[in-house]
């Protein structure tokens, strides 16, 4: 078997997501796990005597001497596919497989040449390539194995009667069709005008190629003519797609009989990698008796089935951490399961499971736990508080590897054990597998968080431990109480809303003079682009966009009064959705209870979910309606609204040291009129509401990578003037500019960039070929340390604060975290303290070299309390 390891790389490489598949170190391995996945099953299907790989060395060779222009038109190799060849390569030395590369000569020549020579020694030969100039080597003797659409996963085997059936001549007149054809992919043009069929026709007419051109006065019409004017260029091809059968090599093929892998390079190189699965399915194939590591021998204890007072006497009598899964039916724990490394336990949630368990489950005994905060909120429905949580591995997953989360502890067991998870076949109507219980869970989340915690480094450990975990018990508790929203007035505002939007509606059909659908983009596009004859906008797969980004630059450059109105209806309708969705999430208990989603983003921001909270309008009329739905419970006194001032900006002077930045919030000065003063070069006093505007813009804009092109069009400036005023800003404010340069190329060095705590965001694409990926990794790079810090310290408050709260036994609570804002239910007398707890909290939080200003407000309603 004779593999052509670049062809079929490179179509693994596309086949693969590049981004799912990256090392902790940034390395992609798409390709390198494409290709000996698929060359696995290769060997355990057809498990060959002898066999070798043959890569390209590069663009270059003996072709492209005669003909400048072979594979000219061929894109760049991707940055992120070139790095994976050598570790590819020094992956199949592991495994005792010849690598061959030949200079001036293509890794099909190598192929031909070993095909040729083995048919003629007897052997029966396996071609396996991507590439169709192997057809021409098809025998009785020679199989070609070659890639369907689905990439490298299935491969279809063309022996002479496939190959005859499939393009209609032998194999060795392929090259003749290719030559008459053409091949794009090698920039080899072709006949004008002939295709496949025409090619077979000729053929087959003619018997040989040279016979063909020969003879080529004797075909006529159009095409006729353009053989006779394209008689050499199909001589080249044919010249250069004919695979050279006597490349001189340092091996014959009785050299490449197949040996033991050398186990211990496999552990090593398969452990860079990354690939513990694929590990152990290539000692199962090649190994000779071999494990692939001493996890994958690992046997699964049997779970045994216990009383809960068999339970809290076993958890009793063990040291060190234990993994916990707790099985939940609705919102109530129905069944339990623990493990330590050598014992599996479990049982039913009994009715009196909370009391016989609770003095192990409340206890500081360290307890590792997968996507906890569901377990934890059951368990305190059930009148227990879980203590002494010390991993949840949904979490540290997402810290490892925070762009591309593994969402299941199957994910995780897969990628960090290299084992599989019993897990039921969803597909099934009745499973014949039931899944890991509840025990095994348990087991199998205990050793993930063992080998997570050897894949952290220090400061994102401490991430997970020191803020994420109190985070995770917090959240439970806020998304347990709930916030009072009123149902009526959410009504009533929606019904306006409907009547707002139908009015709107009814004003843009008058100006067209007919009924549309406005939620159809294909009626849009036919009133707006034909009807009105309005410019096109961005083409699209279904005609032109009508997105309202779009439309709104559409309406400021060629105002009209349908698009005016048509943007005025989507604001509307999409307001209306979104009270909808907060009316038709209040419970019984007339209070919406949110998720909050702590994996949703790659900075640590918080997101909720069921309703989404963080879509709510900003500082807008219509969100202080909303807003004004969100009140004071029933039993507390008010609400207290809290947030930072500025935060950001305060940890971009912080990270940066500009003395200037530094200066402006130690004095408690107007940042942005400060700022102003210095860039315009005019007195604090004499800053226009409209410089103070562009400025604010741009001092946020450079935190996420704002280009002068971009601050124009946001401030509807010019470029020029956009441009001058961030000279002005950099020339006043030095440091800043030097801290974004320097922390955009840090993170290319690095591979990551790092919060002021530790948290890390990977950035791969930093070293991307690709511009555009290149350029928004960049702004990203720019973004995230700041973005990320201020995840992480409005964070660290919001625990702190509910931690005071119980510790000194007020019955005020947090109840919501939006964007940088909390919102805490007072409950009666205790607005002093509660008010001290959280400006203490929010203010020491983080120590930065600038203040953190907090600002607080109160009322009956959110909107009241806003400040």
């Amino acid at each position: 078997m004779i593999v052509d390891g670049h062809s079929l790389a490179y179509r693994a490489f596309f086949a693969l997501p590049v981004e799912n598949f990256t090392t902790k170190d940034n390395q992609h391995t798409n390709a390198i796990y494409g290709f000996l996945s698929m060359l696995i099953n290769l060997i355990k299907a057809e498990q060959p005597t002898h066999m070798a790989i043959a890569f390209d060395t590069s663009r270059q060779s003996f072709r492209t001497r005669e003909y400048p222009d072979y594979k000219a038109t061929r894109s760049e190799t991707p940055a992120e596919f070139r790095g994976q060849i050598p570790l590819l390569q020094e992956a199949l030395t592991a495994m005792s497989i010849p690598v061959l590369t030949k200079e001036d000569y293509e890794a099909d020549d190598i192929l031909a040449t070993l095909a040729t020579q083995g048919a003629g020694a007897g052997y029966d030969v396996l071609v396996v390539s991507g590439d169709r100039d192997t057809i021409q080597l098809v025998t009785d003797e020679v199989t070609l194995l070659y890639p369907s659409v689905q990439g490298v996963s299935q491969l279809k085997r063309y022996d002479p009667p496939a190959v005859e059936e499939r393009y209609g001549v032998r194999p060795a007149q392929y090259p003749d069709v290719a030559a008459l054809v053409g091949e794009t992919s090698d920039n080899l043009p072709g006949v004008p005008k002939v295709g496949e069929k025409t090619a077979v026709k000729w053929l087959t007419q003619f018997g040989t190629l040279d016979e063909l051109l020969e003879r080529a006065g004797e075909i006529k019409g159009v095409v006729g003519g353009n053989l006779r004017d394209h008689i050499d260029d199909v001589r080249r091809n044919r010249k250069l797609n004919r695979l050279l059968t006597d490349v001189e090599l340092p091996v014959e093929p009785a050299d490449l009989e197949v040996r033991p892998i050398d186990a211990q390079a496999v552990r090593d190189i398969f452990a860079r990698l990354e690939f513990r699965t694929l590990m152990k399915r290539l000692f199962e194939a090649m190994g000779d008796g071999q494990v692939a590591e001493e996890e994958a021998v690992v046997e699964m204890p049997a779970p045994r089935e216990a009383s809960v007072g068999e339970i809290a006497t076993w958890l009793a009598a063990q040291s060190g951490e234990i993994g916990v899964t707790f099985v939940l039916e609705g919102d109530r724990p129905v069944r339990v399961g623990v493990a330590s490394l050598t014992e599996l336990v479990e049982g039913e949630w009994t009715t009196d499971a909370a009391s016989v368990l609770s003095p192990w489950l409340t206890s500081d005994a360290p307890k590792a736990l997968h996507a906890a905060k569901p377990q934890v909120k059951a368990l305190a429905r059930a009148g227990v508080r879980l203590g002494g949580l010390a991993y949840d591995t949904l979490l540290a997953g997402w810290l490892l590897r925070p762009s591309f989360p593994d969402k299941t502890l199957g994910h995780l067991v897969d990628r960090y054990l290299g084992e599989k998870l019993p897990e039921a076949d969803p597909s099934q109507l009745i499973p014949e597998n039931d899944g890991a219980t509840p025990a095994q869970l348990a087991w199998f989340t205990l050793r993930t968080a063992r080998v997570l915690r050897e894949q952290m480094t220090e400061g994102v450990a401490s991430v997970l431990t020191d803020i994420e975990l109190p985070t995770l018990l917090t959240l439970a508790d806020m998304e347990l109480a709930g916030v009072a929203v009123s149902h009526e007035v959410l009504s009533t505002f929606s019904a306006e809303l409907a009547e707002r939007a139908q009015t709107i509606a009814t004003r843009a059909f008058e100006t067209i003079g007919r009924e549309v659908n406005l939620g159809s983009p294909k009626q849009l596009q036919e009133v707006l682009f034909e009807d009105l004859g309005l410019p096109k906008t961005r083409k699209t797969k279904t005609g032109y966009s009508t997105d309202a980004a779009v439309l709104a630059d559409l309406q400021e450059s060629h105002p009209h009064p349908f698009l005016g109105l048509l943007l005025e209806h989507r604001e509307a309708t999409k307001l209306r959705q979104i009270i909808e969705s907060l009316d038709s999430a209040i419970g019984a208990d007339d209070r919406i209870h949110t998720t909050y989603v702590q994996t949703g983003s790659q900075t640590g921001r918080l997101s909720s979910t069921d309703p989404n909270l963080q879509n709510i309008p900003v500082r807008t009329e219509e969100s202080r309606r909303i807003r004004s739905a969100f009140q004071v419970g029933e039993g507390f006194e008010t609400l207290l609204t809290a947030d930072y001032s500025q935060i950001e900006m305060r940890i971009m002077a912080h990270l940066s040291g500009d003395a200037a930045l530094i200066e402006a919030f130690q004095a408690g000065e107007d940042l942005h009129r400060f700022v102003g003063a210095r860039v315009f070069g005019v007195e604090p006093s004499d800053v226009t509401s409209e410089m103070r505007t562009k400025v604010k813009a741009m001092s946020y804009g450079l935190v996420y990578g704002l280009s002068a092109f971009g601050l124009a069009k946001q401030l509807r400036i010019e470029q020029a003037e956009a441009k001058q005023l961030m000279l002005e800003y950099f020339a006043r404010f030095g440091a800043v500019r030097d801290y974004l340069r320097a922390s955009v190329e840090k993170a290319r060095e690095d591979g990551y960039t790092e919060t002021i705590f530790g948290r890390r965001r990977p950035f791969p694409d930093l070293a991307s070929p690709n511009r555009v990926l290149r350029e928004n990794a960049e702004r990203a790079a720019l973004n995230a340390p700041i973005q990320g810090s201020a995840a992480d310290i409005m964070k660290i408050a919001l625990f702190r604060i509910h931690e005071d709260f119980r510790a000194q036994g007020l019955g005020s609570r947090v109840l919501l975290q939006i964007h940088d804002e909390l919102v805490v239910e007072v409950a009666p007398g205790e607005w002093d303290r509660a008010e001290e707890v959280v400006r203490t909290r929010m203010g020491t939080a983080a120590e930065l070299s600038v203040p953190l200003d907090v600002q607080v407000g109160r009322g009956r309603d959110w909107n009241e309390a806003a400040h």
